[in-house]
């Protein structure tokens, strides 16, 4: 009985920790928001710049691993520079190192006060406040978890059975750094590993040179995490998490023989043994900054020897190859299959925001982001193409199609640029803070989705047929749509004027999607407008003359 109360605790303080870690990442990312996440792309410009960058993010969102997905994204999207992208993780172990350091100062009175700190700024109206506050309850949280972990340990540290573990350990290197290395991949977090072993080795009974090998484990199993988090992700983005594995991983392997002599050097006089597993934890990872920081060069050139870009069969399928461009039929024929092509990849990107949002599934918005960047990259070639074509010879009837193409590809880019910059961070937003939609919002939201989708098909129809009654029939349903949307909205304020709860929280979520879908769908009309210009059937002026 006296075993399973003390796992309780123990688990339970454990819990508390991963919590109040949850806590500050969330509450920092509602507190500072955009500017985190626009801070970290725009200060990364220079190898030190992008150092401190990953240290600051890492530190406000008490998460190495939080910061690498972060950077990992902005490289997917080309808003960091790969060789710059290592320097940031480098930066970010040594925030998450520094953190652990402080956390260990035995600042346990202000737990407290933190606490009811950070209540009081949660009920104040300002998000950013709320934020606030949120952090400040997981910092209070994370200093009573220690305290907590300190009295759940101390029966423990007293057990005949975990000496015998320990001495097990002790005698087995390797195994030890993988169990510890074990245990940070199940937590998700390499500082909770570290203060765990932290309150074990406070009494002083684990030898200096196991603790040192635990605390080398826990930073090799938090670089695995963002590892297992892109694995769906390009190539680009996976180089990122793949090499701070690495560099993590040789450190370890180069670290783990002199554990032995870093003990000696620990247990003297100028260092406290009961902080012995964050001073090695914070040393070990200056020391890995100072040696590979030179290295990262040759750190991305072995990952991208790991993870080349492959392309797909849809990547290596294009309609603009081997085209003549003195036969502007030919060649604008196959302009014309291309710009197709990107109305499928728009199409792709639509329903898989409608199906994130159906079912508060974040993983079907991982891909739109690639999808966007070939969405640019095609338009950017059709562009280039079209213009090459014919150079200047063309009969009016040719020079017309190749507008048309133009004007196509650049409407379905403004609308990939809607779905990844407006839509998905919208309903990523909505996943992640758990918010729900009503059930009446939800609804409006879904058909709006649907028809957007069914408009976009049209599109693609009226592109490649230049039927008049089709054009004529997608302007109309544009009419629909703008009747839709200011029906919802309506609808959506009375929901509020009513005090429903669910309207009332994503209020701002609801309205910005709606006009969003709106923006959409007038670019997706527009390719219906020179048809119906061409046949006589558009007014140069939707305003009623006067008289």
């Amino acid at each position: 009985m006296q075993s399973a109360i003390v796992s309780i605790n123990l688990f339970g303080a454990v819990a508390l920790l991963l919590f109040g870690l949850r806590q500050i990442k969330d509450g920092m990312s509602r507190a500072l928001g955009a500017r985190l996440r626009t801070g970290l792309a725009a200060g990364t410009r220079s190898g030190p710049r992008s150092f401190a960058a990953g240290f600051l993010a890492t530190v406000a969102l008490q998460s190495s691993t939080a910061t690498a997905l972060m950077v990992a994204s902005f490289v997917e999207k080309d808003m960091i520079v790969p060789a710059m992208a290592q320097v940031v993780m480098l930066g970010a172990n040594i925030g998450t190192a520094t953190t652990a350091w402080i956390v260990a100062l035995g600042l346990g009175w202000l737990s407290p006060l933190l606490i009811l700190a950070g209540v009081v700024l949660m009920r104040m109206a300002s998000a950013a406040k709320q934020g606030a506050g949120t952090a400040l309850v997981g910092v209070g949280l994370m200093l009573l978890s220690l305290h907590l972990l300190s009295a759940a340990t101390d029966p423990i540290r007293q057990s005949p059975a975990l000496n015998l573990f320990i001495t097990m350990l002790g005698n087995a290197w390797p195994v030890a750094l993988l169990f510890s290395a074990a245990l940070a991949v199940l937590a998700s977090s390499s500082l909770a590993v570290v203060v765990l072993i932290l309150s074990l080795a406070a009494s002083g009974g684990i030898e200096s040179s196991l603790v040192i090998v635990l605390v080398l484990g826990a930073n090799l199993g938090g670089a695995v995490p963002p590892v297992l988090a892109t694995m769906k992700a390009t190539p680009a983005a996976r180089r990122v998490t793949l090499g701070n594995l690495i560099i993590r991983a040789i450190g370890c392997a180069a670290a783990m023989p002199l554990a032995g002599y870093a003990a000696q050097f620990l247990d003297l006089p100028y260092f406290s043994h009961q902080q012995l597993a964050v001073d090695a934890h914070l040393i070990f990872n200056i020391a890995v900054a100072l040696i590979a920081w030179p290295l990262s060069p040759f750190v991305l050139r072995l990952t991208t020897a790991i993870l080349p870009e492959q392309k797909s069969a849809d990547d290596q399928r294009s309609f603009l190859d081997g085209h003549d461009f003195d036969q502007p039929v030919a060649a604008l024929a196959g302009a014309s299959r291309e710009v197709l092509l990107v109305g499928d990849l728009i199409e792709r990107m639509l329903h898989q925001a409608s199906e994130a949002m159906r079912r508060d599934d974040l993983s079907q918005l991982s891909e739109i982001s690639a999808l966007e960047g070939r969405v640019d990259r095609i338009q950017h070639e059709i562009k280039v193409f079209v213009s090459r074509v014919g150079q200047g010879q063309l009969s009016d009837q040719d020079y017309r199609r190749s507008m048309d193409i133009v004007e196509y590809a650049i409407n379905l880019e403004h609308i990939g640029d809607i779905i990844e910059k407006g839509i998905r961070p919208e309903i990523a937003k909505k996943v992640s803070l758990g918010l729900r939609f009503s059930d009446d919002g939800q609804e409006e939201l879904a058909r709006l989705f649907t028809i957007t989708l069914d408009n976009l098909r049209m599109a693609q129809t009226v592109f490649s047929t230049k039927n008049p009654e089709l054009a004529r029939r997608l302007v109309e349903v544009k009419e629909e749509v703008r009747r839709l949307e200011k029906q919802s909205s309506a609808r959506h304020l009375q929901r509020l004027r009513d005090g429903l709860t669910d309207s009332i929280q994503t209020s701002s979520l609801h309205l910005d999607m709606l006009r969003d879908l709106k923006r959409i769908n007038a670019h997706i009309v527009s390719v219906a407008l020179p048809i119906l210009d061409e046949s006589g059937l558009l007014n140069e002026s939707r305003i009623r003359q006067a008289g």
